[in-house]
């Protein structure tokens, strides 16, 4: 059994992983806004290249900055 659920985390995530989760879950966000809500598959690079960017700042523990749609 996992540690999440024995602490009582309903959704079974570490911390860790849900802070991971709702960085991804932001950039998503911001990625279909800026794109009008519809992401070409020439757009999937750009995504996961900002995506990636999002996790490292989650894992790094840096503060986020900016996101895509910010600018």
């Amino acid at each position: 059994m996992d540690d999440a659920y024995v602490v009582g985390d309903p959704d079974g995530l570490s911390p860790l992983q849900a802070e991971i989760r709702d960085a991804v879950a932001r950039e998503l966000h911001a990625q279909f806004a800026l794109r009008a809500d519809r992401l070409e598959l020439a757009d999937l690079p750009e995504v996961a290249y900002q995506v990636t960017r999002r996790m490292d700042e989650v894992l790094s523990g840096t503060t986020p900055r900016r996101t895509s749609a910010d600018r």
